[in-house]
């Protein structure tokens, strides 16, 4: 028997024994051994209780940390949509980490959303930011990112040796690369950085005050967030009967109500709840499914 297992379940039914509002904390030996199923059970039951205790008790530090750890599966997960960059994966978990935290803290069970489902986009968006915030603005041949370290070097040297900037005829003849190899590379340096929507401009802002290029592009389009679930999506509505299929067309997109899906089934209303509610299960199941195996 999976012992880390046996434990889990030990843990979620002490939880249950101890629902009651002021009931004390379950003690949790090892968080990051509770089983990701298991997990989401103690992390309501942490979630309810720590809206109760005061922020920066000792119950309350205990409460989070251990929600913390609870849910690095969360971050290990997100982590492995990214594991063919380049990049350290040690360093995008502890990214990721960031985002698990913040999601903990903005949580309310009052949303009435599984935990997951709320903290995945939290842990998804810090990792792309540290990729944003940490990489080439734009994809740049790996040639010519080779030669904008060769560059910087060559221009430095010329720099100190000439006291003034070099020419790019100087820099080609250090280099043993043609002018038009030079250019290149010194385009390409361009795209090593970007601006911040944050960076100050000149000129006067819309309101008189110090302008900033967030002024001047188009809003946070919030919706954008939903693409790549809508891509994870698809494969598994496209599983779906025929049947099912038509049910969710009726219900999301022509925006039925179930009594008029009901009448084109030619059954209750009721039933068209439950055949919803069943579709909806196996939706979430298949979105999370590489989760619940982790």
């Amino acid at each position: 028997m999976d012992t880390a297992k046996t434990r889990s379940d030990v843990m979620v039914a002490k939880t249950r024994e101890n629902r009651t509002d002021g009931a004390p904390l379950p003690t949790v030996a090892d968080p990051r051994a509770v089983a990701p199923r298991d997990a989401r059970e103690l992390s309501r039951h942490f979630f309810r209780r720590l809206t109760e205790l005061d922020e920066g008790t000792h119950e309350h530090q205990y409460a989070r940390n251990t929600l913390i750890e609870m849910n690095m599966s969360l971050v290990r997960f997100a982590a492995g949509r990214f594991r063919n960059r380049s990049d350290d994966m040690e360093d995008i978990v502890q990214t990721g980490m960031i985002g698990l935290i913040k999601a903990i803290d903005r949580f309310e069970l009052s949303r009435e959303v599984e935990f997951t489902s709320f903290a995945l986009p939290y842990i998804v968006g810090e990792i792309k930011r540290f990729f944003r915030d940490t990489t080439w603005a734009v994809h740049v041949p790996r040639r010519l990112q080779e030669l904008r370290v060769e560059l910087a070097r060559a221009r430095e040297e010329l720099s100190s040796r000439l006291d003034r900037d070099p020419t790019v005829a100087e820099l080609a003849t250090l280099m043993n690369l043609s002018e038009n190899e030079v250019i290149e590379a010194q385009i390409a340096s361009n795209g090593y950085n970007s601006s911040s929507l944050d960076a100050a401009l000149t000129g006067d802002g819309p309101e008189g005050g110090e302008a900033v290029l967030a002024d001047f592009i188009g809003v946070e389009e919030d919706g954008i967030r939903l693409v790549e679930d809508f891509h994870a999506l698809a494969p598994l509505v496209a599983d779906l009967s025929e049947r099912d299929r038509r049910i969710i067309h009726l219900r999301f997109v022509e925006e039925a109500t179930q009594a008029e899906i009901g009448e084109q089934l030619g059954c209750s209303q009721m039933h068209v709840s439950r055949l919803i509610k069943r579709i909806i299960t196996q939706l979430r199941q298949g979105m999370l499914g590489d989760l619940n195996s982790a």
